[in-house]
């Protein structure tokens, strides 16, 4: 990440250059788009970034480093210096789908001037969160928390500077990017940070009136407690999920088979069969979840209502349903880290059938 001297120093460097040629600013703007390799922006945005570039106000990322140096016939270490990073926020374009380098660039600018807030941004905002969940399936989560809090620092930083109309909206997705930093620490059993975080989320989303966000930070506190083998706290959380305003219906799913997990812990079989026969009912509902709790589908159901037959002892329908659950979640979730509790499960309920 280069400094502000050093994005100065690149500024007056670029502005000193396109000078020597007596080249206006559109036509280095012109110049730069021939020499991008893949999709461009249009001609007012490429001037808008030559003149933040040359004020030396943001950095500049790795294809117009070389489309500058293409466009002045130089070498890029000659004219950007020897092992320049020229980053100067944390977004990444690769592996994120449909998140674009040129919704790399305008998210750079917006975290560095939230007044320039616009619908393009927060697509691209919602774009990057919705590709980390599912790079996470890929690579765990460990991979993912120093990058993805380092978005989140970014995100609140927008959020406190940003007006207008579509503070709302960011407002959401910074709730929601609040939880899933919570989730990634309580993948990795970082418990007070997870629960800091749920709760930072539970507050961003009751300002911000998402029940979904709000209910799902409720509920990952009851997974929080599971793993901390607190079974009252399971049960308190899930019911407390089960509550919130504006919940999704196929959160109601979840929440009853965690309460019916706690339940379960404490021997309370009455309340487990209660909560499992509606739940069951509602996972063949087939009612598709939103792209918060993605991964909230049938097979998902069907290993939960496994883990709890395990727990109430009935040892072969636990197997037959988790091997069932594995064998049907899609395919890019299959290997996905948070599965393991669920083979575990399955073998453990296989050894006692």
């Amino acid at each position: 990440m280069t400094s502000a001297d050093e994005r100065r120093r690149i500024g007056v460097r670029l502005r000193s250059e396109r000078n020597r040629r007596h080249w206006t600013k559109p036509e280095m703007a012109r110049r730069i788009a021939q020499n991008v390799t893949d999709q461009c922006p249009d001609l007012d945005t490429l001037i808008s970034y030559v003149k933040r570039w040359e004020a030396g106000n943001v950095g500049i990322s790795e294809r117009y480093q070389l489309a500058y140096a293409a466009a002045f016939g130089m070498d890029v270490e000659e004219l950007f210096g020897p092992h320049t990073d020229a980053r100067t926020s944390p977004w990444r374009a690769s592996g994120y789908g449909e998140f674009t380098p040129d919704d790399e660039e305008r998210l750079t600018l917006v975290t560095l001037r939230p007044a320039r807030l616009d619908r393009g941004a927060l697509e691209a905002l919602a774009a990057v969160l919705a590709g980390q969940r599912r790079l996470e399936d890929a690579i765990g989560a460990a991979a993912l928390l120093g990058p993805v809090a380092g978005q989140l620092d970014a995100t609140t930083r927008m959020l406190r500077d940003a007006s207008g109309p579509l503070r709302d909206r960011l407002g959401r997705i910074v709730a929601e990017w609040t939880v899933y930093t919570g989730w990634l620490h309580a993948a990795l059993r970082q418990d007070e940070q997870a629960l800091a975080l749920f709760g930072r989320g539970e507050q961003l989303a009751d300002e911000f009136e998402d029940g979904t966000i709000a209910a799902l930070a409720t509920s990952f506190r009851g997974y929080v407690a599971r793993q901390q083998r607190r079974p009252r706290a399971v049960v308190r959380a899930a019911c407390a999920a089960l509550a919130t305003p504006g919940g999704h219906p196929v959160q109601r799913t979840f929440d009853q088979l965690q309460a019916a997990q706690g339940y379960a812990a404490l021997g309370e079989t009455e309340q487990v069969r209660r909560l499992l026969d509606s739940a069951a009912e509602r996972a063949a509902d087939g009612v598709a979840p939103p792209p918060p709790v993605y991964w909230y589908s049938e097979p998902f159901f069907q290993l939960n209502i496994g883990m709890v037959h395990r727990d109430i002892g009935a040892y072969a329908d636990a197997v037959a349903l988790l091997d069932a659950g594995l064998r049907a979640m899609p395919a890019d979730q299959a290997d996905a880290e948070w599965l393991g509790e669920y083979k575990t499960a399955r073998d453990e309920a296989r050894d006692r059938a």
